[in-house]
C-alpha cells in the first residue's frame, strides 16, 4: 500500500527510499562489509537469523546494513528472501547431545558432570561503557590469557537433567512424543489453538525476542506480584551437525554445521493434581547465540504445559511473539488512513446532529494541518 492518495503519489515514495539509499550507502564512513558485521554484530545476526527462521550468517548479516540495523526489519528482509528458495532436502533429526559445546552454564549444581565452560561472555563483568578514543587498541596476543584446550569429553558434557532422572526426580514427557510424531513446520502451516508441542516449540524459536521475554516475565509473576521459583538447570551454546538423506546412496551424510542455543528450565511442582516429590522440566532450543529466548522458551515450555488449558497463553505464544505478524499489523499504522478516520468523524458528527447538541452543519477541517 503505497501512498497513491497523497499528493506525490509514487515519486514521493521513490525519493523516501532514495534518502535512505544515499544516507546507507554514500556515508562518509567506509562501507560496512557482510565480515564486519558477521564479526562485530554477531548476537545481531544470531537473533535475525532466529526470528526469520533461515540459518545463513551472510544473508542475515546483508538484511542488517540493509535495514540500518533494525533487527526486526532484518528478519523480514530474510523471511522474505527465505520464501523464494527452493526446498531440495529435508534435514533429519539432530540430537543435542552430539553438540560441540562452546558454552555451558549450570546454574543449579555447583559440581555438575563436565565443565562449566564460561565460553565468550561479559556476563560476570560491569556494564561500563567503553567509549572509543582514537584509533582500536592493537591486539595484544603476548598479554592474552589463552583459553586452555578442551578434551573431545569436555566438549560433549553429560546433561544435568540426566542426573535428575537417575535420581527420580524429574517428571518424564518422553512418552507424550507418541501423540506428536512428526513435528510441525511452521513455516508451511500456520499454528492455531489447540497446537502440539512441537508447533508451540517451534513457534516461539521463530518468535520476536523481546516479545517472548515479556510473555516469559509475566508468566512467573503471581497474583501478588511476586516472583515464582524458576531455575535454571543447564544452558548450552555450539555446534550441531547438519544431515540430509543423500538421493543415490539412501545413507544420512553430513552437509554443513550450525550454531544453537539450548536451555533446560526446572520447576518445582506445588500444584494440588501434581507429583510434589519431583520436578517438571521445560525445553528450549533456537538458532545462533541467543540466550535469553532459550531461556524463556524452556520457562514458557513448562507453564504452556502447566497452565495452558487455564488461560490465553497457548494463544499469546502462537498468535501474538511473531514479530513480522505483530510488528507489520504496527507498521501498517503509519499508512494513510485518512478515508476511514474520514467516516469515524462523519459518524461522531452524525450523532451530535441527531441529538441535537451541536451545529448541524460543522465545517470539517481540509485538508487536515497546514501545507509547509
Amino acid at each position: 500500500m503505497g501512498y497513491s492518495g497523497v499528493r506525490g503519489g509514487m515519486s514521493a515514495i521513490l525519493a523516501a527510499e532514495g534518502l535512505v539509499r544515499r544516507a546507507r550507502d554514500h556515508a562518509a564512513t567506509p562501507w560496512a562489509s557482510t565480515e564486519q558485521i558477521l564479526l562485530r554484530f554477531r548476537l545481531a545476526v544470531d537473533r535475525i537469523m532466529g526470528e526469520a527462521g533461515l540459518y545463513d550468517e551472510a544473508i542475515a548479516a546483508d538484511a542488517f546494513r540493509q535495514a540500518e540495523g533494525d533487527v526486526l526489519e532484518a528478519a523480514h528482509l530474510v523471511r522474505a528472501h527465505r520464501s523464494t528458495l527452493p526446498r531440495l532436502a529435508v534435514s533429519e533429526p539432530v540430537e543435542p547431545a552430539e553438540m560441540v559445546v562452546l558454552r555451558r552454564i549450570v546454574s543449579a549444581h555447583r559440581t555438575p558432570g563436565g565443565p562449566q565452560l564460561l565460553g565468550r561472555t561479559t556476563d560476570y563483568t560491569g556494564r561500563l561503557l567503553e567509549r572509543p578514543d582514537g584509533p582500536p587498541p592493537a591486539a595484544d596476543d603476548a598479554g592474552a590469557q589463552v583459553p586452555p584446550e578442551r578434551t573431545c569429553e569436555q566438549r560433549h558434557p553429560g546433561r544435568f537433567s540426566d542426573l535428575l532422572r537417575e535420581l527420580d526426580l524429574l517428571v518424564e514427557h518422553r512418552h507424550g512424543t507418541a501423540a506428536d510424531p512428526e513435528p510441525v513446520d511452521v513455516a508451511r502451516e500456520p499454528a492455531r489453538p489447540p497446537a502440539p508441542r512441537s508447533a508451540v516449540l517451534a513457534s516461539m524459536a521463530r518468535a520476536e525476542t523481546g516479545a517472548l521475554v515479556g510473555l516469559w516475565y509475566r508468566s512467573i509473576l503471581g497474583p501478588d506480584g511476586a516472583v515464582h521459583e524458576v531455575t535454571l538447570g543447564e544452558l548450552r551454546h555450539g555446534r550441531l551437525p547438519l544431515r540430509v538423506i543423500h538421493p543415490h546412496t539412501g545413507n544420512p551424510v553430513v552437509v554443513g554445521v550450525f550454531r544453537a542455543t539450548e536451555a533446560e528450565a526446572i520447576e518445582d511442582l506445588d500444584g494440588a493434581d501434581e507429583d510434589r516429590t519431583r520436578f517438571d522440566i521445560g525445553y528450549g532450543m533456537c538458532f545462533g547465540h541467543n540466550e535469553r529466548k532459550a531461556i524463556a522458551m524452556a520457562n514458557l515450555d513448562i507453564a504452556h504445559r502447566r497452565f495452558g488449558d487455564e488461560g490465553s497463553l497457548e494463544q499469546l505464544l502462537l498468535l501474538t511473539t511473531d514479530g513480522l505478524d505483530s510488528g507489520g499489523f504496527l507498521e501498517h499504522l503509519k499508512l494513510p488512513h485518512y478515508v476511514t478516520f474520514r467516516s469515524m468523524m462523519d459518524r461522531k458528527l452524525a450523532g451530535r446532529e441527531a441529538r441535537g447538541t451541536d451545529d448541524p452543519n460543522p465545517r470539517l477541517p481540509e485538508p487536515f494541518g497546514k501545507e509547509c
